[in-house]
């Protein structure tokens, strides 16, 4: 069952944090492809609208805490997306290094190096 306001409240939050240029692609591409679609509907209204709405952490900090997992996981176009959308949430480039520093002593340095790449690119590109 959809909860139209927690989805429409998670697509704001995912606009705020991704930008239109990321999220209006992912949306178009949803309306074609009922598969992609499933897991749109699913991102927004359960990661956006559930979690990242909440009051208990702030976007800053939620970002901090996916580059980590991300990092964790091995998950590196995700990782891209989410440092970008941690710049757009004021977190800065040397908070982003330490939070991969952190994360590579706890995930190894593969994981750590491949984060770190990942990161520097999309710095790079964002003029961080």
């Amino acid at each position: 069952m959809h909860d139209k306001e927690m989805y429409e409240a998670g697509l704001a939050m995912r606009r705020q944090v991704l930008g239109d240029e990321y999220v209006d692609p992912q949306l178009e591409a949803a309306k074609t492809d009922p598969v992609w679609g499933a897991i749109q509907d699913m991102a927004t209204e359960f990661a956006w609208g559930q979690i990242w709405t909440r009051p208990g952490l702030e976007p800053r900090i939620r970002s901090m805490i996916n580059l980590a997992m991300l990092t964790a996981l091995g998950k590196m176009p995700e990782l891209r997306t989410h440092v970008r959308g941690a710049l757009r949430n004021g977190v800065s480039k040397e908070e982003i290094v330490e939070v991969l520093l952190q994360a590579t002593v706890y995930c190894g340095m593969p994981a750590g190096i491949d984060a770190f790449r990942n990161a520097r690119d999309v710095l790079n590109e964002a003029g961080a």
